[in-house]
């Protein structure tokens, strides 16, 4: 990596440990106050929420690193309130279905998660666009940390599977609130005026990202929604929370380094001086997440069930077993992680749609057959099967790739 990549990295990635370290560490205890069945009911609510927040903004927000002058910016700010009001409305309307239909009884919670993890992800985009890497920091510190710690406290209140959505809605929404300053120009009230002809303009100028980016974003996120599903449908609600607690802890180091890179990586993407620095951006970034991916993942293979029936208790042993199961997609999962953005700075998008429907056929495949063959490990070992080739020919794409548009740099 470049000095001022690493260094703007390595200053996320410190507030990024803190705000992981805390509910990694308070996981053990967590799982002895709430149950797998808890687990798994947060798990399918949160994995909904999540699916609607991630195009809360219709992706708009990720177009505002494009917009050089505040004025329009202001504009970009002004669009993505008004999207994400509408989703939040929209969740509320599914809210009511799903209770009606009474299989999650915690869905009147959905519009609140909804809109929390929408702001957030739209706020750290408004922070990333003037490069405030302390107060994104301090943010996920809240977001993440404080989230654990309200969870554990709800917990020992015998809240149940309540504590754990109450927990990580609060957290999400201070962590927003506190990366809503500075104002956009002209403020937060002003930016509630701006002329509808203004907001439809910049709507068409980025038209890419609601229409490329926003259905990839979306089929992402809906894959850990229909995960969880399948496997409570299949398995039980317990399964549910074994598949949704290791995720969690083996998705961690990639949210952890990913998060940090990738909002490092994209506005450096954008500012590249010609396809072959970009390309050796990128070449670079993946041989360091490849070398912290590969002794995980065999960590996880050698000693995984043994180390999540310590920390967790005997009733969470299936997710050491499971650990082991998915551990080879953990560590692809790593390294791609914060690639995303890659795409997006290289106009991309409509290559990496295609090749992300492919992508989840070959996601799902492996799951099924994995459940029908062997149950919860075996959709483990099958996703890992599956998602191999899948993995391998993106990241050599990426590496090669010929043409790195000029017109998509600032």
């Amino acid at each position: 990596m470049k000095p001022g990549l690493l260094r703007a990295t390595l200053t996320l990635l410190t507030g990024s440990v803190a705000a992981h370290a805390i509910p990694l560490v308070l996981g053990p205890a967590l799982t002895r106050l709430y149950s797998p069945e808890a687990f798994g009911q947060f798990a399918l609510l949160w994995a909904l929420a999540t699916n609607m927040a991630v195009v809360g903004c219709a992706r708009y927000e990720f177009a505002l690193p494009l917009e050089p002058t505040e004025p329009r910016a202001a504009e970009l700010m002004a669009l993505c309130a008004r999207v994400l009001l509408a989703v939040t409305a929209a969740s509320a309307a599914t809210a009511a279905v799903l209770m009606l239909w009474q299989r999650m009884p915690m869905a009147w919670a959905l519009p609140f998660a909804v809109l929390a993890g929408g702001a957030m992800q739209w706020l750290t985009m408004w922070a990333t666009r003037s490069q405030r890497f302390g107060l994104l920091s301090a943010a996920r510190l809240l977001q993440q940390g404080g989230g654990a710690i309200l969870q554990l406290v709800l917990g020992l209140l015998k809240a149940g599977p309540l504590g754990l959505v109450l927990g990580a809605t609060l957290a999400s929404l201070g962590g927003a609130w506190m990366l809503a300053r500075p104002a956009p120009a002209g403020g937060w009230t002003a930016m509630w005026r701006q002329p509808l002809a203004r907001l439809r303009s910049m709507a068409l100028q980025h038209k890419d990202f609601p229409l490329l980016n926003t259905p990839h974003a979306f089929m992402g996120a809906l894959q850990d929604t229909l995960t969880l599903v399948l496997v409570a449908a299949w398995t039980g609600d317990a399964s549910a929370g074994f598949w949704a607690l290791a995720l969690r802890y083996l998705k961690a180091p990639a949210t952890l380094v990913g998060g940090a890179l990738s909002q490092t990586l994209y506005p450096r993407l954008l500012k590249a001086e010609s396809p072959g620095d970009a390309r050796a951006l990128v070449r670079r970034a993946m041989l360091g997440l490849a070398a912290l991916a590969c002794p995980l993942a065999a960590i996880l293979l050698l000693w995984g069930p043994d180390i999540f029936a310590l920390a967790f208790g005997a009733r969470w042993a299936q997710t050491g077993e499971l650990a082991r199961a998915i551990a080879p997609y953990i560590a692809l999962h790593f390294v791609a992680s914060p690639l995303a953005v890659v795409t997006m700075a290289w106009n991309a998008q409509a290559w990496a749609l295609r090749l992300a429907l492919i992508g989840q056929c070959l996601f799902f495949a492996g799951l099924l057959l994995g459940l029908y063959l062997g149950g919860l490990q075996g959709a483990g070992w099958g996703v890992s099967a599956s998602m191999l080739a899948y993995f391998a020919y993106y990241f050599w794409v990426l590496a090669n790739w010929r043409e790195v548009p000029h017109e998509s740099r600032v």
